[in-house]
């Protein structure tokens, strides 16, 4: 038995004494250029800036989850890049890399922020918003200093049927900063659906009155009223383009419509890797209930 033990700890001692070689080894190599590894300051999260360097290739800046996109000769965009070089340029940008193909773009979007247009105007209080308030205020009222920001006096709502009493409140909301509000239906001016060239088959009580929306209207009565600032309050797919097609004021979003998941669209992402995989595949995607082929 004492002679097992004395081997036992003979063998552990030589394991630490080559773990610990390893550890300096490792501590004391340096990259190809003979400099050490950056140091990152204590309660830092980021290391000292890299020094310039060549973009990397496609495949490198690919997560490794996305390879295989790579393989399918799928051309790699923003969505697949994981070095994000973009924000902060302490990184090398893939060669696919939107914002080095675009320098000539960067100078004319340059213009459309600066200066005393619309655009610029938007352009500052979203930023300033972002800096004085990130993380600190719930999207809702996030809309109420923007408008604020905006020196709007009036805000417009172009609100669902179906959300009209989360409209309510958050008219109280708006009007709690001291601005006025007016909300329009989806379903101002009754348009029946028949009437812009669907059938019944469209509705869902055929044979009965049933309105389609129409966001062109809605926009056009805020834009009567003289809104400053417009929110989208879960307007249908499309129906949102239309509307701020539409706008003469900035127009933001406060709400998307989901139907299926409380309109909380993001939900079926993040459960895309088991309850919702079926996204992933257009196949999988429930059927048309007018379909007349399905079983």
């Amino acid at each position: 038995m004492t002679t097992k033990t004395t081997k036992d700890s003979k063998g552990d001692k030589a394991k630490k004494t080559a773990k610990a070689k390893d550890f300096k080894d490792l501590k004391n190599s340096k990259d190809p250029k003979g400099s050490k590894e950056p140091k990152v300051a204590k309660g830092s999260l980021k290391a000292s800036k890299p020094a310039p360097s060549q973009p990397l290739t496609a495949k490198e800046s690919l997560k490794e989850p996305q390879v295989e996109m790579a393989k399918a000769a799928i051309d790699p965009s923003c969505s697949e890049c994981h070095v994000r070089a973009c924000y902060r340029q302490d990184a090398k940008a893939p060669v696919f890399c939107a914002s080095e193909a675009s320098q000539d773009e960067v100078a004319e979007t340059k213009d459309i922020y600066t200066g005393e247009g619309i655009y610029a105007k938007v352009a500052k209080a979203a930023a300033e918003l972002e800096a004085e308030y990130y993380g600190r205020l719930t999207r809702l009222e996030e809309t109420v200093v923007f408008a604020l920001k905006m020196g709007a006096k009036k805000v417009g709502v172009a609100s669902c049927l179906s959300f009209l009493d989360e409209s309510a409140i958050y008219a109280k909301a708006v009007r709690s900063a001291g601005l006025e509000v007016k909300t329009v239906s989806c379903k101002v001016g009754s348009l029946d659906k028949t009437e812009i060239g669907l059938s019944e088959e469209y509705k869902f009580c055929p044979g009965e009155p049933e309105a389609c929306c129409n966001p062109a209207l809605q926009a056009k009565v805020l834009n009567e009223w003289g809104s400053d600032v417009n929110v989208i309050m879960g307007l249908c797919v499309g129906h949102d383009f239309l509307f701020s097609s539409h706008s003469a004021a900035p127009t933001v979003t406060l709400a998307v419509k989901d139907r299926v998941l409380g309109h909380n669209p993001m939900a079926a992402i993040y459960t895309s890797k088991l309850f919702y995989n079926r996204i992933l595949d257009y196949k999988k995607y429930p059927k048309s209930r007018l379909d007349k082929n399905k079983k």
